[in-house]
């Protein structure tokens, strides 16, 4: 009785999941959508609090003194063994673990959705997790907002596929996970939504919008519980100055795109000129050179986000604004073209604020002076260097305002982003450092906006579900019976080749064609493959699938139907319903 009883209950379990997927296929299944962002949301957001937290124990166990990322303390010697030393470390977990997994980060998570439906893998996602924390804690010139995104995105995607979820759920959970990621980094939820629709998922519409701000909510709420509410950074009280000072943010936005310009230039050129190099022979040369650069200027060495907040203060002097700005650029450049898992954004925000700070003390210096606090201009060279270097303005400008919680930012913010942005994509050419690493990689990255719609959009959620199988000899009392259940389409099962698919409706004209004798009527036996119809070749698509893997199945096949089916069993597979070319372009069009 007890067998019977859970034989039931998962049978009732496995139904209903089965309806909840072909439910979760249609764009607008906004409520389980929802549930989910907001599941994916506290996961992706313990991961992040769990890899700062391991991140920022080791740093408090290695690095002498009380403030964070104290390399300056560190003698010379220990900051050329430091990163030799990770770099050691992160060559033997590439060598015997990587698999062939070598593109991390943002640029990963775009390849995933590009190419592979937002599927990511548990070898990527500890790679991620134990390279970027040995990146970070050796004194790497990478940041951490990289990695909380992939590893936001993938516990997304992890999540999707352990419940099999269309793929359009899982690339919906990817963008969740990515505003996630941003969110927690910085305690700024909004800028984590905008950067995930922005940048990774490339769409707007309340079915995305929802379900990445629940995410985005729930993972900053987890990090402020565990971590505390304090912003990323401490602004000083700041204010914008008169209106004419507006020529000095667009000095500044026009300087930021073309910083940007060399940075993407600098990573492009050392990603190509070592891709040739085995990943275990190039981490040491990166330690090495970051070791060097670090001996003499030790402020670049790890996220650095302490030298930040003394720039933000006017505490460095212009040499040393132009040093810390061109020593980070240097190292970043070589860390990630060298193939270093950690990220970009963090170190495109450094080198954006020494910048920011470096025009102000400049501008000052004129016969004009400068009204506007300094840290003022490094907040917007920080937000004029990410939308150069990341194509990301938006999510640039409302993370300047999440910042500091200052409106005045906004003016003088969108004309630095959009100088920043304009000039480095406009006047040099540059895509943003995640496609240029995906180029690098031989990715072509390309972003279709028909394949974005169809994305969006399962395979089960359009498929036709009125269909009969049937045996290709049938008596002339089965096709009526078969035919007084009003399927759509007749799936036949041929006896000596594969399953061809016929209208139901032809079936019904034959029967009912006047004209024709009982025995081609069907006294006898009908062999549905040889009544004169229309009947369809046919190929197999999982129930997973979503209409863009649809449209490249019928593109790169001769199928002109395509039975969508799921394994239940191994070999043994369930079919749900029947997807033609038409439904395809009417959904698309619709």
């Amino acid at each position: 009785m007890g067998a019977g009883v859970l034989k039931e209950i998962r049978e009732a379990w496995s139904a209903w999941l089965d309806e909840s997927r072909i439910r979760l296929a249609r764009p607008d299944a906004l409520l389980p959508l929802a549930t989910l962002g907001l599941l994916t949301g506290l996961l992706a957001g313990g991961v992040i609090v769990l890899f700062r937290l391991f991140v920022e124990g080791a740093q408090d166990g290695i690095l002498p003194g009380d403030g964070p990322e104290n390399f300056e303390a560190l003698p010379g010697w220990a900051r050329v063994l430091l990163p030799v030393l990770a770099a050691l470390l992160l060559a033997a977990l590439f060598r015997w673990f990587a698999k062939g997994v070598h593109m991390l980060g943002v640029a990963r998570v775009m390849e995933r959705m590009a190419y592979h439906q937002g599927e990511c893998t548990w070898r990527a996602f500890l790679l991620q997790f134990f390279g970027a924390a040995l990146a970070i804690i050796g004194g790497h010139s990478v940041g951490r907002e990289g990695p909380h995104i992939f590893l936001g995105a993938a516990s997304g995607s992890l999540l999707g596929q352990h419940l099999s979820l269309p793929h359009n759920v899982v690339r919906a959970l990817v963008g969740c996970g990515t505003a996630a990621g941003i969110a927690a980094s910085f305690n700024t939820p909004l800028a984590g939504v905008v950067f995930a629709l922005e940048v990774v998922m490339m769409e707007y519409s309340v079915a995305s919008f929802i379900p990445v701000i629940l995410a985005a909510v729930s993972a900053t709420t987890l990090s402020r519980v565990v971590l505390g509410s304090q912003s990323a950074f401490a602004w000083p009280d700041m204010h914008m100055g008169p209106l004419h000072e507006l020529a000095i943010v667009l000095v500044l936005g026009i300087t930021a795109g073309v910083a940007s310009a060399l940075f993407i230039q600098a990573v492009k050129l050392v990603a190509h000129h070592s891709r040739d190099l085995p990943i275990w022979w190039r981490m040491p040369l990166a330690g090495l050179l970051v070791g060097a650069i670090g001996w003499h200027i030790p402020e670049v060495m790890g996220i650095g986000y302490d030298s930040v907040d003394l720039a933000t203060r006017g505490s460095y002097a212009i040499a040393m604004l132009a040093l810390l700005m061109t020593g980070k650029l240097i190292a970043t450049s070589l860390c990630i073209g060298l193939g270093v898992p950690g990220g970009v954004i963090g170190p495109a925000l450094f080198i954006g604020t020494m910048l920011g700070a470096l025009v102000a003390e400049l501008a000052a210096m004129t016969p004009f002076g400068l009204e506007g606090h300094v840290g003022f201009f490094a907040l917007l060279g920080m937000g004029a260097m990410m939308s150069g270097s990341l194509q990301a303005p938006l999510a640039a400008l409302t993370a300047m305002l999440e910042l500091t919680d200052n409106p005045e930012i906004i003016l003088p913010g969108m004309l630095a982003v959009v100088a920043a942005g304009i000039t480095s994509k406009e006047l040099f050419g540059k895509d943003s450092l995640f496609v240029t690493m995906l180029q690098a990689n031989g990715l072509d990255y390309t972003a279709s906006p028909v394949f974005q719609a169809l994305r969006r959009i399962g395979v089960a959620g359009v498929m036709n579900r009125s269909f009969s199988r049937v045996h290709q000899h049938v008596s002339r009392e089965m096709a009526r019976d078969i035919l007084d259940q009003a399927p759509a389409y007749l799936l036949i099962d041929a006896e000596r080749s594969q399953s061809v698919l016929m209208p139901a409706v032809e079936l019904a004209k034959f029967i009912e064609t006047p004209g024709i004798d009982a025995r081609e009527k069907g006294e006898e036996d009908i062999d549905l493959l040889s009544i004169p119809a229309e009947r369809y070749d046919i190929e197999a698509i999982d129930l997973q699938a979503n209409l863009q893997e649809a449209w490249m199945a019928f593109e790169k096949g001769s199928a002109e139907a395509l039975l969508v089916r799921r394994m239940t069993a191994p070999g043994i597979y369930r079919i749900y319903g029947i997807l033609t070319r038409d439904t395809v372009e009417r959904s698309y069009r619709a």
